[in-house]
């Protein structure tokens, strides 16, 4: 099973990440596409989720893959972020060295350390030829052809040049929207007592009127959806991460009613942001 989370997600780039994982691995992956305002937050969550999803299998189940990328040209490395690994159990994650994205399975599972690789090192060690290396490393599409081959060869156990790296703490002060569902669910990236939740009490919510205007809603705490009342906001203990927190309403869209997206903060106690 192969799973592949990133912000290259058009027509094109699925087609092309499609072919070449079904050349190496005899399989086409899963492509989710990392999008809307804050693909880094969405990464995160999407990350810790499918590595939960393993757990209480009632078997041993088989092993997956999972490769992320999200790699903004931010001038601080040249051509983009290296790219890293390591095992979850006897579960392979290929990703982009990004604290952010990484900053929930460090939190959640203490995955504090991973192996970070230089792509001109790795390909030379594999045995490409100069100009073959020249390309994989200088190419602006390093997550179709890099990401795959660097999954391949660490899950067939071969030798790859990497230097075990400690993952840093995310700055990220939070809670923020990591993922919206179809429902308009609003998945935060944090558990109860982050926020001071109580079944009965009431928190705090900052949201968007539709001019802009900020609005502070005091939403009540619920064990479960059904205890929400119909077309009423709740907060309650969702299905994502280690019982993260979720803003419903029953019946409707918690996002388009207050105006939320990836990457808002409307749960902090001290300040209100939200992503450009």
């Amino acid at each position: 099973m192969i799973t592949y989370i990133t912000d290259c997600f058009d027509g094109n780039a699925r087609a092309r990440l499609s072919t070449r994982i079904g050349a190496l691995f005899g399989q086409s992956p899963t492509v989710v596409a990392a999008d809307g305002p804050d693909p880094e937050s969405f990464a995160a969550l999407t990350l810790l989720d499918c590595l939960r999803s393993l757990e209480l299998l009632g078997e041993d189940g088989h092993p997956t893959i999972t490769l992320l990328n999200i790699a903004p040209r931010d001038g601080v490395w040249p051509n983009g972020v290296p790219f890293c690994f390591f095992w979850h159990g006897k579960h392979l994650v290929a990703s982009t060295f990004n604290a952010r994205v990484l900053s929930l399975v460090r939190r959640e599972l203490s995955i504090d350390h991973v192996y970070v690789t230089d792509i001109r090192e790795a390909v030379t060690a594999a045995g490409f030829g100069a100009d073959e290396i020249e390309k994989i490393a200088t190419t602006q599409f390093r997550s179709l052809w890099y990401l795959p081959l660097l999954a391949k060869w660490v899950a067939d156990g071969r030798r790859v040049p990497a230097t075990e790296t400690a993952v840093p703490e995310d700055l990220e002060d939070g809670p923020v929207v990591s993922v919206v569902d179809n429902f308009g669910n609003c998945k935060f990236d944090c558990g109860p007592d982050s926020i001071g939740f109580a079944i009965g009490e009431t928190v705090p919510v900052a949201g968007r009127s539709q001019d802009g205007t900020l609005i502070v809603t005091d939403v009540t705490c619920y064990r479960h959806l059904t205890d929400v009342p119909r077309g009423g906001a709740g907060l309650i203990v969702g299905s994502s991460g280690t019982d993260f927190v979720e803003l419903v309403i029953r019946g409707a869209s918690a996002a388009q009613a207050f105006g939320l997206r990836t990457g808002d903060a409307p749960l902090r106690r001290t300040s209100v942001e939200y992503a450009a």
